[in-house]
């Protein structure tokens, strides 16, 4: 069957047929550097890496882009206010983006151009808009000419009537047309700026994906992705662009996740349900996060709330519980042969793959094959027991790692290092009850139930089970 993607150009799923067999060129739009990620950029984030992962899970070797837009008015603005240069603004921020996105397990980008190391490049597709007629320059700030290019509109699938008459857009009477945008600014006072063909300015904020797309990847790639916000105007833009200096398909597929909802409202500053990244990852675990984000297809909204979180938070300790007593069975399986019964589960258990397989192919379901993964622990947890060969629980450990590796989940701690926070916890709780701190001892026991643990005590001290 093969990978199936769902195409925003087409709005229709299709094959997925990389240009070059066996590699896949990718281009996911990041973060503008200018703060700290919120909670919506973590899902269009943590999604597309997850898709990037699993490609590579499938085979295919994976060049993976995603830029930082480190000049633009935001950045400006807050450099201002913060009394930096937008320079030592980007610095910063693009260092506190690694420290979540790696705290959130998403995998480091084949490369992370910055939009201000491309500023010759940047000039230089503007300049070939310009001489070829898509770009027209006013006194130092250049353009492009929509109605100079037949397709636009094609991603948003509107006509540019029907773009202008619907969107609100930065008014200057200067332009053509209403809907042109600016491909290069004219400098104003106290902005930083480069020198160009029009003068002193910098670079508008379309123009700085399409170079380096084509700079690092070429001139048509096979995947261009980001957030649904961005298919007008930022991507429809880059395909104007990109196609009218080319000639060519800018990109063979185009993928955007949808908004991130909190508490069922849309996030907004200014209705104060505003969540960064990294308020989160200090309350949560990472992998909760994770799990959270993928339990939805990343084409549907998702709403954001605490009690979700909760729910995410308790499915993952029963996946993890499941894990740690496979592994304690695992401690003193005997290797012997299976019985005609075990020899079905086993078929069974290993049959998990194919179907983790089957759903991810379809657009990269991710809510499905997490539901693969609660599917295959249950099956394990009813039918894997002490006394269970040795040959059936590590196929189910294997399985459950191996489908799970791609989502990014499941893959940390072994039996023995959480043994070892049990028996932390067992001491702390005999100190406790030395110290005659009833209520503290309690409170360790009930904590310690609630994860599946069951403390005895015996004459020979504490002994603990799992349930």
């Amino acid at each position: 069957m093969g990978i199936k993607i769902f195409n925003t150009l087409t709005r229709q799923k299709e094959d997925f047929i990389p240009l070059k067999e066996g590699e896949v060129s990718m281009y996911v739009c990041g973060p503008t550097v200018y703060d700290l990620i919120h909670i919506g950029n973590a899902r269009t984030f943590v999604s597309f890496d997850t898709v990037r992962r699993y490609l590579e899970y499938r085979g295919y070797n994976v060049k993976y882009i995603q830029n930082f837009t480190d000049i633009d008015d935001k950045m400006i603005s807050r450099a201002n206010k913060d009394g930096v240069s937008v320079k030592e603004l980007g610095d910063k921020y693009i260092a506190e983006y690694y420290k979540d996105a790696d705290a959130l397990g998403i995998e480091r980008a084949t490369q992370n151009p910055r939009a201000t190391e491309l500023i010759n490049e940047i000039i230089d597709f503007v300049k070939c808009l310009e001489d070829k007629g898509f770009a027209y320059n006013i006194d130092g700030d250049v353009y492009f000419s929509t109605s100079s290019f037949k397709g636009y509109g094609k991603l948003s699938h509107q006509s540019l009537d029907d773009l202008e008459s619907g969107v609100r857009i930065n008014v200057d009477d200067r332009k053509k047309d209403p809907m042109d945008f600016a491909l290069w600014k004219k400098q104003k006072p106290g902005e930083p700026a480069w020198e160009s063909p029009w003068g002193m300015g910098r670079p508008g904020w379309h123009i700085e994906c399409s170079t380096m797309s084509t700079t690092i990847l070429g001139d048509t790639i096979d995947i261009h992705a980001g957030g649904a916000d961005l298919i007008f105007p930022h991507h429809e833009n880059e395909i104007a662009q990109s196609e009218a200096k080319t000639g060519k398909p800018f990109a063979r597929y185009w993928m955007h996740s949808a908004f991130l909802n909190i508490n069922d409202e849309k996030m907004s500053k200014s209705l104060k349900n505003f969540f960064t990244a990294r308020e989160i990852l200090e309350k949560y675990d990472p992998e909760i996060i994770r799990l959270f984000i993928l339990s939805g297809h990343y084409r549907t909204p998702l709403n954001f709330s605490l009690d979700l979180l909760e729910q995410s938070k308790s499915g993952l300790e029963r996946l993890y519980n499941s894990i740690y007593n496979l592994e304690y069975i695992l401690e003193s399986a005997e290797d012997r042969e299976l019985t005609g019964e075990e020899e079905e589960i086993y078929k069974r258990i290993d049959g998990y793959k194919d179907k983790f397989i089957e759903v991810m192919d379809d657009d990269f379901n991710t809510a499905d094959g997490i539901s693969v993964v609660y599917d295959l622990v249950r099956d394990a947890n009813t039918n894997i027991k002490a006394g269970s060969p040795k040959k059936l629980s590590e196929e189910a450990l294997n399985i459950i790692r191996d489908i799970s590796s791609p989502l990014g989940l499941l893959q940390k701690t072994t039996k023995s290092e959480i043994n070892e926070d049990i028996e932390q916890l067992i001491e702390d709780r005999q100190r406790a009850r030395e110290e005659k701190d009833w209520a503290l001892a309690d409170k360790i026991r009930d904590d310690l139930k609630a994860k599946g643990i069951i403390l005895e005590d015996t004459p020979q001290g504490v002994k603990w089970k799992r349930i």
